[in-house]
This record gives structure tokens, sequence and C-alpha cells, in this order.
């Protein structure tokens, strides 16, 4: 079934986006740059799309190596305008994470870090603090049973709770919850907005699992076609209530959802304003992104140099307009999706505005 057509509304402001995008486009000003400091994890999440272990075969990247591309970036850009951004892998399962933060905030870039939280205890936050960081982003999947079932730890739902405790009780700081909506939790997402505004969260982002890593393999990851759908709903509904600041991830052209689901129209900023280094050195942007996309390696490249001469893939999106997304109307305000959702083919793995439209009207 097609999805019915956009509002005339809808349409105007879209293109307005539009066009401010195709500026941004050109311009690409780099405003994020995600750090993969290490490939380490203290958990195995079913929905994981890597494959991140306790003991890694890649070492962690060494502080210094890191310190040299944000050398590379000062150079062109003002650090107080590029996001750093720390994942992994889990962050905290580096020793010496505080000197990271530290040593990044020492040459003028803010820093925030995305972490399950298992190990953040209370002397290790106030470390992290007291080294610059600006912001956290912290995984809750479900309530303590569910939550615990989808991290695979028993401990895991008690240390988040402790941490949004801390975060909460840190005037001015910067912080979200995520979660991942999935068949086990999608009934009960009202439990958790629940339990979240009780502790005093006030932003809460929600996505859904996109089909690679261990989540591919597991039916329970998948929502139906109807609970996909349901998700937004449920969004749109929470948004009205006002309690609480909801929205979906990034990815995703929604049709007549956009504007009402985030505060934002899609675009993919994967090569556009996001880059990212990963544990390797390889250059790349969203670090869910394939190695078929990768760009460069700081270890014979400079990051800069890579970053305005080469990202031509992201920055141009024609390539992706074959298959599904050849003869697709709103190919001019999607462009194919996140970068995220293709193969090493360049197919792409998954189409929302599809899913939205397959047994329903939209």
């Amino acid at each position: 079934m097609k999805p019915t057509p956009l509002t005339l509304r809808k349409k105007l402001a879209l293109e307005i986006w539009r066009q401010q995008e195709l500026m941004i486009r050109k311009e690409h000003p780099l405003k994020q740059l995600f750090w993969e400091c290490t490939l380490r994890c203290d958990l195995k999440c079913r929905h994981c799309g890597s494959d991140c272990k306790m003991l890694s075969e890649k070492q962690d990247m060494p502080l210094q190596d890191f310190l040299g591309v944000l050398d590379s970036v000062a150079k062109k850009c003002d650090p107080h305008k590029v996001f750093v951004i720390i994942s992994g892998g889990e962050p905290l399962m580096r020793r010496d994470l505080e000197a990271c933060g530290a040593a990044i905030y020492e040459k003028g870039f803010p820093w925030g870090m995305v972490t399950n939280a298992l190990h953040l205890t209370p002397e290790r936050y106030r470390g992290l603090l007291k080294a610059g960081m600006h912001s956290m982003t912290i995984s809750l999947d479900g309530l303590e049973q569910d939550h615990n079932w989808m991290r695979g730890n028993e401990q895991s739902f008690q240390m988040v709770s402790q941490a949004i405790d801390m975060l909460v009780a840190t005037k001015g700081f910067t912080f979200d919850i995520v979660t991942c909506v999935t068949r086990r939790n999608y009934e009960k997402l009202d439990e958790i907005k629940d339990f979240l505004i009780s502790k005093g969260v006030d932003r809460w982002r929600l996505f859904t699992v996109f089909p690679v890593g261990r989540a591919a393999s597991d039916p329970m990851m998948r929502l139906t076609d109807e609970e996909f759908r349901g998700v937004f709903d449920y969004i749109k509904r929470t948004r009205q209530e006002g309690r609480i600041r909801v929205d979906y991830g990034c990815e995703g052209f929604l049709g007549n959802y956009e504007g009402e689901v985030r505060n934002r129209f899609f675009s993919c900023q994967a090569g556009v304003t996001v880059g990212s280094v990963l544990c390797d050195g390889s250059i790349s942007a969203c670090t869910s992104l394939r190695a078929d996309y990768h760009q460069g390696n700081i270890y014979k490249d400079d990051f800069m140099d890579v970053w305005e001469n080469r990202y031509h893939p992201y920055r141009n999106r024609e390539w992706m307009k074959k298959d599904d997304c050849a003869d697709c109307r709103y190919w001019r305000y999607c462009l194919g999706n996140g970068m995220h959702l293709r193969d090493g083919d360049g197919r792409l793995l998954l189409c929302h505005l599809k899913r939205l439209s397959h047994n329903f009207e939209t």
C-alpha cells in the first residue's frame, strides 16, 4: 500500500527544511565527533548491532592518537563548536576515561558520553564531571526484569536507577535516557515513562531495532508493522501530554509523522555534520556504519583533510536512488534513509515509510 500523500502544510514545511539541509550538505560543518575509544564491553545486550566483548581482540585507542585528531580539527574549526561524544564498546571499561575527558576538555572541546552505567559509581561520576563532562546518554529498556533480560546482567537496572538519580541531582547537567522498543517492552512503555517521570527525568528518546548484529536473529527484537506504527502514535500522545519530552531517534523518514515525533525533520547527518574515529583509527561518521563506508584512517590520513575532501557517498546521495528508492516520490525529503541502513552493496535494509504504510493508512 502506498503512503497517503503529505498534507500541504507538511509538504511546505519539508520543502523549507530541505533547502536548509541542502545548504548544510554543501558547507558540511563538523558539529559532532564520535570517538569509539574501546571495543570492550561489560554487557552482552540482545539488541546490540556490534560484536563488542569483555576482552576485545582490538586494543583501546591510545589517548594521544585521538588528541592528534583534535589538533587536526582545531586547525580548521572552533573547538568550542565541535562536540566530542565518547562511545564504545563501553567507555567506562577504560580506567583512564577521566584522564581522556580532561585532556579533551583542556583542548577546548566540550564532551559527553554514551554508557550502559553498569560501572558508573558515584566516585567515577564525580571524576567525570571534574574532567569537564557536559552530557550523558544512558540506556534503559524496561523496569527491572525486562531491562536485565535485555542486558543480560542482574545488576544492570539497579545501576541505571542509581545513575539516573545522580544525573537528576546535578543541576544544569544535560542528559537523556534512551529506550530500545521491542516486542517485550512495547506494551510497557507507560510503565517506563512513569518510572522516568517519578525520577525527575525530562528527556526520553525511543528507537527501534534495525536488522544487523545480534538483533537480526532475535524475533523478540523486531516489532510487527502494527506495533511499529504504534510507537509513533505513542510518542505523539506522550508529547501532547507534556509530562516528559519524548523523541524518536534520528533515523528514518516518517511521512506525515514528521514534525510530530521529534523536534526536527528527518535528515541523516552522518558525514554531513557528524564524523567519527573508530577504535582501529578508521575515519567514519555514525558509529553504526559498516566498514564499507569508512573514508580513511587516522594512522595514514589527516582527519580534516578527509573531512573536507572525501565523504562523497554521504553528501551526494544520488547513488542511493535505486531499488525501492528509485521511483519513490518522497526521495527529495528522505534521500535514501540513514546511511547505517545500507548494506555493503548499497541496498536498503529497512524503509521506515514502507513499514508504516504496510497494511495501514498513514
